[in-house]
C-alpha cells in the first residue's frame, strides 16, 4: 500500500540517520502487515467510482470461464451494456467468449494484478466465481486451499479498500452431516467435511466480518446444484444431473455415480443467474443477512431419470456408485429452506423439474442437429 510504503521509508531513514544508534535497518514486509482495508483512503492513489457517477455498475467477474461466469456476463451485458462487464480467468477463452465482450487475464492469487484491474477499469461490482469444486478440491486439497481461501482474502481486501459491492457464491456443500437436511435453514450448524465446503463457510463468515468491520457491501447466495445445457460438467458432486442429458442424447445410456435415492436441491442456471442479479440489485435495507439459501426443486437421480424417460423411453440408466462423491452428497442438504430470500427480496424460481427437462432437451437436441449438419 502507498501509505505503508511511505511510512516504511521514513522509519528506515530515521533509524539510519540517528547518531550512535546500533540498530539494524528497519525492513517492512508490506503485504504481511496486518492492516484495515480502510486505512488507505480512496483519494490516496486512485479515484473511486460511486454509483452516482455512472449510469450502470462496472462489473468484474473472476473465474469467468466456468459454468456460471459466461452466462452471467451475457445477462449483465444485456442490462448494463457490453463494455460494462469484464470477464476474467487464467485460461484462454474460446473465440465465442473472447468476441462477445471484454475479457482480461486475471489471477486471483496475484494481488497486485487484481488490484490494478479494479483500479484501471473503475470496477464497482465484483462477482467472485473462481473456486475449485467439491470432488476436484478433494483430489487436490492444497490447490483448493490456495484458490478458495487465499484468493478470497485478496478479493476481500481489494473489495473493501475500493468500496466495491462484492458477490461470492456459497453452496449446499457449506453444510455437513450434523446439519438439518430436510429442510436446511439459513442459520444452523454447518460443519462441512470437504475442503470446498470448509472454504465456503470461511467465505460466508469472512464476508460477514468484513461487512460489520469495514462496511463492505458483501452479498452471498448458497447455490443448490446448478444445471446448465451450454456447459459441460466441471467436477461437482451434482454434475450427474447435467451429464445425464448429454449421454441420453449422445448414446441413450447413462451411468450414475450416486445412489438412485440420493436427494439433493437443484436449480436451472437461468434461475440461478437471475437470483444473483436480483440480490445484487436489492436495496441494502431489505437484506437482514449477508448469506441466503435459494432453491427451486429437489429430486433424486431415479426421479430425474424417470421424468426424462417420459420424453426418451429408450434411455437406459445404470448405477456405479463413486463412494467419495456419495459420501459428499450424503452430508449435504436434501432440500433448502429459502423462505427468507423469498420474503425479503422477492426471490421466486421459474423452472420446476418438467420445465427443466424440456428446456435441456430442446437446447441439446438443437445443438446436436446443428453439429450434424455442419
Amino acid at each position: 500500500m502507498p501509505v505503508l510504503r511511505a511510512l516504511s521509508k521514513v522509519a528506515k531513514q530515521t533509524l539510519l540517520g540517528t547518531p550512535g544508534c546500533s540498530c539494524q535497518p528497519l525492513t517492512v514486509a508490506v503485504r504481511n502487515i496486518s492492516f484495515s482495508p480502510r486505512q488507505v483512503t480512496s483519494d490516496a492513489s486512485f479515484h473511486s467510482v460511486s454509483f452516482s457517477e455512472t449510469d450502470h455498475p462496472k462489473v468484474l467477474i473472476t473465474g469467468g470461464l466456468g459454468q456460471l461466469g459466461v452466462g452471467l456476463a451475457k445477462m449483465l451485458r444485456k442490462k448494463f451494456g457490453k463494455n460494462n462487464v469484464i470477464l476474467s480467468d487464467i485460461r484462454k477463452p474460446p473465440s465465442s467468449v473472447f468476441h462477445s465482450g471484454p475479457f482480461i487475464y486475471s489471477d486471483i492469487l496475484d494481488y497486485k494484478n487484481l488490484r490494478e484491474i479494479v483500479v484501471n477499469n473503475r470496477i464497482t461490482w465484483l462477482v467472485h466465481y473462481s473456486a475449485l469444486l467439491s470432488a476436484v478440491g478433494e483430489a487436490n486439497v492444497a490447490l483448493a486451499r490456495s484458490v478458495n481461501i487465499t484468493g478470497l482474502h485478496n478479493i476481500l481486501d481489494i473489495a473493501a479498500e475500493h468500496g466495491l459491492r462484492l458477490f461470492v457464491p456459497s453452496t449446499i456443500g457449506a453444510f455437513g452431516p450434523t446439519s438439518p437436511r430436510n429442510p436446511t435453514p439459513d442459520l444452523c450448524v454447518q460443519r462441512p467435511r470437504t475442503i470446498y465446503g470448509v472454504s465456503k463457510v470461511h467465505a460466508e463468515l469472512m464476508g460477514e466480518y468484513y461487512h460489520h468491520r469495514y462496511g463492505l457491501d458483501f452479498r452471498c447466495l448458497r447455490y443448490p446444484g446448478i444445471i446448465s445445457a451450454d456447459s459441460m460438467p466441471g467436477g461437482g458432486t451434482t454434475d450427474y444431473a447435467v451429464q445425464i442429458f448429454h449421454d441420453a442424447i449422445k448414446s441413450g445410456k447413462f451411468e450414475c455415480n450416486l445412489r438412485p435415492d440420493t436427494r439433493l436441491p437443484m436449480m436451472y442456471i437461468d434461475d440461478c443467474l437471475r437470483a444473483t442479479l436480483e440480490v445484487m440489485e436489492a436495496p441494502a435495507d431489505t437484506l437482514s443477512m449477508r448469506t441466503y439459501n435459494i432453491n427451486a426443486m429437489s429430486f433424486t437421480p431415479e426421479e430425474l431419470a424417470q421424468e426424462l424417460q417420459k420424453q426418451m423411453p429408450e434411455l437406459e440408466v445404470t448405477y456405479d456408485v463413486d463412494h467419495v462423491r456419495q459420501a459428499i452428497a450424503d452430508s449435504w442438504p436434501m432440500n433448502f429452506d429459502d423462505s427468507n430470500a423469498r420474503k425479503e427480496w422477492g426471490w421466486k424460481h421459474d423452472y420446476d423439474l418438467p420445465e427443466l427437462i424440456q428446456t435441456m432437451l430442446n437446447y441439446l437436441s438443437s445443438e446436436t442437429r446443428v453439429a450434424r449438419a455442419s
